[in-house]
């Protein structure tokens, strides 16, 4: 990979456009979060992040492992056990989704208005 410019997202080819995805999806941005607080076994993980698959969960952990952001610590004992929490590449990024995941919840009643009012005015237009 060519890393001699300096990434600009907003390039189509640009490798930080992955980056982002991972980063700013639905489950990652919830796992950050949540390992945020402290680390995690798997099941405690996916309790603790609602509605989330342990397919999902698997694969969300296993990218954000590769990309740098979880650790995954497996223990040599029986029954097995692995712990994931965040490096410090991990807690950087996961304030920072952490940051816009508690605006989202401070302004979702605008935001229900905002989409009332566009509705309206749509359904208004369309008589």
């Amino acid at each position: 990979m060519d890393v001699s410019r300096d990434p600009n997202v907003n390039q189509a080819m640009c490798p930080s456009r992955l980056i982002l995805e991972h980063v700013t999806s639905r489950w990652g941005v919830l796992v950050l979060a949540t390992l945020l607080g402290r680390s995690y076994r798997f099941s405690e993980l996916r309790r603790e992040v609602g509605g989330v698959s342990e397919k999902m969960l698997a694969q969300t952990l296993q990218t954000l492992e590769r990309d740098g952001f979880v650790h995954r610590d497996a223990k040599p004992v029986i029954p097995p056990r692995v712990d994931y929490s965040l490096t410090g590449l991990g807690k950087e990024a996961a304030e920072q989704v952490w940051g816009l995941a508690r605006w989202t919840e401070k302004r979702t009643d605008e935001v229900f208005a905002a989409r009332a009012a566009y509705d309206e005015s749509k359904e208004r237009t369309a008589r």
